[in-house]
């Protein structure tokens, strides 16, 4: 039953496809009955997920920022209005929860990369904003960090972007329906 779609022939040139097939052959040979294409897919996209954050943590990594600082520090800079944007509002665009996004903002703000000021609307909050120094890394780094997703994705043509992106946008549907409990 073991109908797992062979790998592509590129094996020799990367270690992670090598290891895939090694663990394809050995599902088929210690259980033949079983499918383990699901298995082998997910851990060829889990492995990829690994491959591309460590690829693209290089531009901002000798910064002493992490990828989810990073994260951070792009969404003020495209989201957020010159006054800033409340802990709430932050945790709203990045997907991060409350106590996470406090840590990280105040790791920012030790390194100096971004302010907090009173809400002028609520004076019991805060908001926060790039400051110049952060914006001035976020807009340096911001360039190579784009020509790197730009160099990973250059092998595939825009046919292949587009159809890599509606079935990962489908993954993501799926998971995030398995996750509220709907489907099976």
């Amino acid at each position: 039953m073991t109908n797992a779609a062979p790998l592509p022939d590129s094996t020799a040139a990367s270690p992670t496809l090598t290891l895939l097939s090694r663990i394809q052959a050995d599902w088929a040979r210690v259980r033949p009955d079983l499918d383990a294409q699901p298995m082998l897919t997910l851990l060829l996209l889990d492995r990829l997920h690994t491959a591309l954050a460590r690829h693209i943590e290089l531009t901002y990594l000798d910064e002493g920022i992490n990828a989810s600082n990073w994260d951070l520090l792009l969404t003020l800079l495209r989201s957020a209005p010159p006054e800033g944007l409340t802990p709430t509002e932050l945790s709203e665009l990045s997907a991060i929860t409350g106590a996470s996004m406090t840590n990280r903002v105040a790791r920012l703000l030790d390194k100096g990369l971004v302010e907090r000021a009173l809400n002028a609307v609520d004076r019991r909050s805060v908001r926060v904003r790039l400051s110049a120094r952060g914006r001035k890394l976020v807009e340096t780094l911001l360039s190579e960090h784009l020509a790197r997703e730009a160099r990973i994705l250059s092998v595939l043509s825009p046919e292949e972007i587009a159809l890599l992106t509606a079935l990962s946008s489908k993954l993501v549907q799926q998971v995030e329906a398995l996750g509220q409990g709907a489907a099976g």
